[in-house]
């Protein structure tokens, strides 16, 4: 079971994650985008953190809602409305829950990942998040029709996402500002992608601990 309490730690430890790369995030998208995902998303989670204590005592839907909410309003680029996406769909398919069994947690990364396709339009193969996302949730299925806990569903949803992050960098980017960049986007590992396997990878991290 995934606790409230446990889904707070995951995005305060995803704060302090994007926080430690944002430069690192900023780099990768200095090289095909904007040079500010590192920056957006941590004014974002920043944002997101001092927020936390005024939904601390709700349930896990209204908490990611407001994680929403925030991303939404406080982010700029492509980042903010399409992780504002993911955390809204989420939070709409987990409402009124105080904890999460493994198939709870496949619907919510399945919804969040079903809210950034429609929002942002991007199919696999396109150098996007999605191509880190859509994997992870395949990996993560698989493992729970297996007869998997979350653990370790998580753990080999992490280890897909992982490997599919690194396929990112041979593709020719087909939406967003590196798209523009044609055959010079091939070569470079995507932003976007990267903060998704991050995300991923903090809630695997937190839930092990």
């Amino acid at each position: 079971m995934v606790s409230k309490e446990q889904i707070l730690q995951w995005l305060q430890a995803f704060a302090r994650e994007i926080a430690q790369n944002k430069a690192y995030l900023t780099e990768l998208d200095a090289a095909i985008g904007d040079a500010d995902h590192g920056i957006n998303m941590d004014r974002g989670f920043q944002k997101v953190v001092s927020q936390l204590p005024t939904v601390a005592d709700k349930d896990i839907g209204s908490i990611l809602k407001a994680v929403s909410m925030t991303l939404i309003s406080s982010v700029g680029g492509a980042s903010g409305p399409l992780y504002g996406t993911w955390f809204l769909r989420a939070s709409t398919d987990v409402a009124h829950k105080q904890e999460l069994n493994e198939q709870d947690l496949l619907v919510l990364l399945q919804a969040g990942l079903n809210g950034v396709l429609q929002r942002g339009k991007a199919q696999l193969g396109d150098k996007t998040m999605v191509d880190v996302l859509s994997p992870a949730v395949t990996a993560f299925a698989q493992a729970v029709g297996e007869g998997g806990d979350t653990v370790t569903a998580l753990q080999q949803a992490v280890a897909a996402a992982e490997q599919a992050l690194q396929v990112t960098i041979p593709m020719l980017a087909k939406k967003g500002r590196a798209s523009y960049l044609g055959e010079r986007s091939i070569g470079h590992q995507d932003p976007g992608a990267t903060s998704a396997y991050l995300m991923l990878k903090c809630l695997l991290t937190v839930l092990q601990s």
